[in-house]
């Protein structure tokens, strides 16, 4: 397992196999190089291909992707990590200008960030439920946040979350309605935040960091070592209240996406 020597914190592409374990497609195909996960579109993370290694050959991977993403009637999405300990070797360089030549976007840029311990997590407040799996109260304010689709697209969600062992929190406000949630992806002894969630007209009153404390919390009680998260780039409350939380940068990614095609019309 490689980490880094300074601070512990795993090396970015252990983060991206967590996070891929943490997230899992129902559909894959493992080139040995290259991972084509699709998940009926449902989130850019599950409809998408994790480089993991370097292809020998990435004019012919990215025509494999193409094959494969249009059996599954998908656009072909790349996300592309990177790790900020080494600014001057950037990974996917070459794979970046094949993209950029072939007309790919980019989008959601995207903070990896690592927390090393919990120890000194403060206990987490009264209120705070965690479940073992997302209720019915938990799926309905997730989605209803972030949520991209109806019920088809939900159960496909409810599937994705499922697919990995984790524990769901929830927070409840004074009268009682759900307030806030998020979820501990727990993987290969580390724990993913997911899913961090406040209902639009409960926010600024502190439910997500007490989201956070029980957590990382209840991470703290199953003998995790270290947590990750994720947060765009273009929201810069949520990466103070992480940082806040004691997490730091460890890396980036970006989703790269084939341009629509046009299409010709009679007209």
């Amino acid at each position: 397992m490689a980490t880094a020597q300074a601070t512990g914190r795993p090396a970015m592409p252990e983060l991206e196999a967590l996070m891929d374990a943490a997230w899992p497609a129902h559909e894959r195909q493992d080139t040995g190089e290259w991972v084509f996960r699709a998940a009926s579109g449902v989130t850019q993370r599950a409809n998408s291909v994790w480089v993991r290694d370097t292809a020998a050959n990435e004019s012919a991977a990215m025509r494999e992707a193409v094959q494969w993403y249009r059996r599954n009637r998908l656009p072909v999405i790349y996300q592309l990590a990177e790790d900020l300990r080494d600014r001057r070797h950037q990974r996917h360089e070459s794979l970046h200008a094949l993209l950029d030549a072939a007309g790919y976007t980019r989008q959601s840029e995207t903070l990896v960030m690592h927390l090393e311990s919990a120890s000194n997590r403060p206990a987490a407040g009264a209120g705070v439920e965690i479940l073992p799996d997302p209720s019915e109260e938990w799926l309905e304010l997730w989605w209803s946040v972030d949520g991209r689709g109806g019920f088809g697209e939900l159960a496909v969600a409810r599937r994705i979350l499922t697919g990995c062992r984790a524990l769901y929190a929830l927070v409840r406000d004074d009268a009682g309605v759900p307030a806030a949630v998020g979820r501990l992806a727990l993987v290969g002894g580390y724990g993913g935040l997911y899913c961090m969630a406040t209902r639009p007209d409960a926010r600024r009153q502190g439910y997500a960091r007490r989201i956070i404390n029980a957590l990382l919390g209840e991470g703290r009680s199953h003998g995790l070592t270290g947590y990750w998260l994720m947060v765009t780039a273009s929201n810069p409350a949520g990466q103070e209240l992480y940082r806040q939380a004691g997490f730091t940068e460890a890396g980036r990614y970006v989703y790269r996406q084939e341009r629509p095609k046009r299409h010709l019309t009679g007209c």
